[in-house]
């Protein structure tokens, strides 16, 4: 700005309202030069560091992105290593084989009909298709045992639900899935094992599976017997509501129509892959 009044005031509103400089008449010509070369400069740093800062927020974007596709890409090796382990526990115990692949069907399709989350929808997959996980620290003498379970038997197969707690809980990512493993065999009246924990102390994942599992349980062959009807294991799933299962769960299994349980149940190649889940 040039002008000949010689008012700091007049000055300082030049300046706030944008101009870089203030000259007073009369002017040199070296004083205007000098003074336009330096506002040429800072106008020079200004576009340089707005440039800088523009570029930065590109690279923060693009490393940001890469990530994500790391971190995601690393979850996906984490849910292939669990699928795998999952096939060793099928490959242990030879006559629930696929169990683990259709109780995670069942308990993902009633927690997303109960608006579970992605991100917590992940824990709970991952809970329920490990849920037997501490069976590898089960004798094969008593896990593949034709006949009835002695009390001492029992006692060492309950034990799976610890060892496989202890496993899991270790592993920054599963610990949440350890806490399903550790609970899936807790009732809702408190009748359950290990902690005899009762309604919303157990973790809902834990109530989920709970039913989920049953269900698999009733509709699948065992050496001992042939599947039964679903609509038998509607009936006993509902007839425990409130003892072994939790109500809400129960009432949203029994909203889904028979079908639905059935393809999933036949689906070919497993019905659920944990690494499809993503938030």
């Amino acid at each position: 700005m040039v002008t000949a009044m010689h008012d700091i005031s007049i000055a300082l509103e030049a300046i706030r309202a944008g101009a870089y400089d203030y000259i007073l008449k009369p002017f040199e010509k070296d004083q205007l030069h000098l003074s336009v070369r330096r506002a040429l400069e800072h106008r020079r740093l200004v576009m340089d560091n707005r440039t800088y800062q523009n570029d930065l927020e590109m690279l923060v974007a693009e490393r940001t992105q890469q990530l994500s596709i790391a971190l995601q890409d690393l979850e996906q090796s984490y849910d292939y290593t669990l699928e795998a382990l999952g096939g060793a526990l099928d490959a242990k115990d030879a006559e629930t084989e696929g169990h683990c692949q259709r109780v995670t069907a069942f308990t993902i399709t009633i927690a997303r009909s109960m608006g579970v989350d992605k991100a917590q929808l992940r824990h709970i997959a991952r809970g329920a298709f490990l849920h037997d996980i501490g069976k590898m620290g089960v004798p094969d003498s008593i896990l593949t045992k034709p006949g009835p379970l002695t009390a001492q038997e029992r006692n060492v197969m309950r034990r799976h639900c610890d060892i496989g707690y202890s496993v899991l809980e270790r592993i920054p990512f599963l610990k949440e899935a350890a806490e399903i493993v550790l609970s899936h065999q807790e009732c809702y009246d408190g009748s359950g094992y290990p902690r005899g924990l009762k309604g919303e102390q157990i973790p809902l994942g834990a109530r989920i599976f709970a039913v989920a599992d049953t269900l698999d349980a009733m509709i699948s062959d065992r050496p001992y017997r042939k599947a039964l009807p679903i609509t038998t294991a509607r009936e006993e799933i509902q007839r425990f509501s409130g003892k072994q299962f939790d109500p809400k769960v129960v009432e949203v299994f029994l909203s889904h129509p028979d079908q639905l349980w059935l393809d999933l149940h036949e689906k070919v190649g497993g019905p659920f892959q944990l690494h499809e889940l993503r938030a």
